[in-house]
């Protein structure tokens, strides 16, 4: 319990529904490359959808990466759901007639201050409810804080980390957590979509921390 007491974790994700600006709750997942960004989206897009009833549209920007739009088109075209191609900030508008708009982002390297500063383009034209840091547990402490340095300028209100079942320790995650100005709002623990994603519980991880052993 103390140690859970450490986690900046989110409540249960409520059910999304309009904001008080009329709007689809968006939600953006920004990170650098190789995260599982695309795939996460696609595990809250089927949860939404298919779990929850709710209408769900996808939005990508990444178009950068080889066959990223056919993966995330391919996802879209199984749960059911339409998507958008944004080649630029000013394409990057929602989908009015949906509950929820998830915002599919190109992977980022820390390193490259002007491509994170285009994302902030992106973002600013998305005009996100929800922000989410997607970071991946087998990154080392270093690279971890040097991506939360990185992408803190485009401010992300929620975390994510991925890739629980392939971490071979969780004390790192509870660092990294405390020094992102956010609340770890989900965990991935495999590929298996739409399964394998559960929303971040601060006793779950403090568990896996004590206990160490694999992710069930």
């Amino acid at each position: 319990r103390k140690l859970a007491a450490y986690i900046p974790a989110s409540d249960p994700p409520p059910e999304p529904v309009r904001g008080r600006d009329g709007r689809p709750t968006t939600i953006a997942l920004i990170g650098p490359t190789g995260v599982g960004k695309t795939t996460t989206i696609a595990k809250l897009a089927a949860t939404y959808k298919l779990r929850m009833g709710k209408r769900v549209g996808l939005v990508t920007g990444d178009t950068y990466r080889i066959a990223a739009v056919e993966q995330l088109r391919t996802y879209a075209g199984i749960i059911g759901l339409p998507l958008r191609v944004a080649l630029t900030p000013a394409e990057m508008r929602a989908l009015s007639d949906c509950d929820v708009i998830l915002v599919d982002t190109a992977g980022r390297a820390p390193s490259d201050s002007g491509k994170v500063s285009e994302l902030g383009a992106f973002l600013d034209a998305a005009l996100p409810h929800q922000v989410h840091l997607v970071l991946s547990s087998t990154a080392s402490e270093a690279c971890m804080r040097h991506a939360v340095a990185s992408f803190a300028p485009v401010g992300p209100t929620h975390l994510i980390y991925t890739k629980l079942d392939e971490a071979v320790s969780f004390g790192v995650l509870v660092n990294i957590a405390r020094k992102v100005n956010a609340k770890l709002s989900f965990v991935t623990t495999g590929q298996e979509v739409p399964d394998q994603i559960e929303a971040g519980d601060a006793h779950r991880l403090a568990t896996l921390i004590l206990d160490g052993g694999a992710v069930r």
